[in-house]
């Protein structure tokens, strides 16, 4: 049979959201018809594929098996698109550029003005990137590189290099016991709660939150926050603390919040992630622009702080 990977997509979701309801919702059709098209497949297939009857929704043994399968066909699918789009974005002298939330700080505004010199032509779109995307949409192709933070979690079919190292400070309401200091350590902050997400992997919230400490104590973990507006806002409030970057100082100012320099915290890396084996001129004069930034070769405007 042919495999209609449209299908295998509305599968995917169910299982990942283990839930028609939610998976649905993620891909905007109504739960009756995405249950008749997941139908349709285990008809195709002659094997049913996930067990309806368990809450949540989880795979059977013949789906599991299928979906082994069927993720890496589409991985390839994805990649397969992803290539001609970036070509036609070439061509059209277009480079798209994913970046997170304070991660597009003077570093980078100095990289971009290095390509626009590099290739005068180029059009330059900067496209925002939830905590979660910014290293899966360079593979699937909705940019053509952005600028990332650790931990990223899977690197496969990705290429790294790094912009520059940035310190870490610890955020604060400011009638916190330690909003004065110059600075702290993080054995200060043992006893305080930490803000988390979940809707990104453990393993970013838990880099972020220095976890586990070099004290040995547990990290106790608070509210939720999904974009650093939620965070300042609940740092203000006294929730909870929260470890950044230092460019946020730059980018985001709050009048209960004070940001503290961290002593013993390891720096954070920002890097610029591209597809390795993207052939385009763009991405290439992206990749030089960042060594040179990097290098010291393309100083940084006088007075600048990146």
């Amino acid at each position: 049979m042919d495999l209609n990977l449209h299908l295998v997509r509305y599968l995917v979701a169910v299982v990942d959201e283990g839930h028609f309801g939610r998976a649905a919702a993620r891909l905007h059709v109504s739960g009756p018809a995405l249950s008749k098209q997941v139908r349709a497949l285990e008809r195709a297939l002659g094997a049913e594929l996930v067990d309806r009857r368990t809450h949540p929704v989880v795979p059977t043994e013949a789906g599991h098996r299928f979906l082994a399968e069927a993720r890496t066909a589409l991985a390839a699918a994805d990649r397969a698109v992803a290539a001609v789009e970036a070509h036609r974005r070439a061509a059209a002298g277009v480079l798209r550029l994913g970046f997170m939330t304070a991660a597009a700080g003077t570093h980078t505004r100095r990289v971009l003005d290095l390509v626009r010199r590099d290739a005068p032509a180029v059009s330059v779109q900067l496209v925002q990137l939830p905590w979660p995307d910014q290293a899966t949409a360079v593979r699937a192709g909705r940019v053509d590189a952005s600028i990332v933070r650790p931990p990223i979690v899977d690197t496969e079919g990705l290429r790294l290099e790094l912009v520059r190292h940035e310190p870490r400070v610890v955020a604060l309401p400011v009638g916190h016991r330690l909003a004065g200091r110059a600075a702290v350590a993080l054995a200060d902050l043992d006893d305080d709660l930490h803000v988390t997400d979940d809707e990104t992997d453990e393993r970013w919230v838990r880099w972020w939150a220095c976890d586990p400490r070099p004290s040995g104590g547990p990290v106790r973990y608070g509210p939720t926050v999904h974009t650093m507006d939620e965070l300042l806002e609940v740092v203000a409030s006294g929730a909870a603390v929260a470890i950044t970057g230092s460019s946020v100082v730059d980018g985001f100012r709050h009048p209960d919040v004070v940001f503290v320099p961290l002593t013993d915290a390891e720096p954070c890396p920002i890097s610029l992630c591209t597809r390795r084996d993207d052939p385009s001129p763009l991405v290439a004069a992206l990749r030089r622009a960042v060594r040179a930034v990097r290098e010291g070769a393309a100083p940084l405007p006088s007075g600048a702080v990146g």
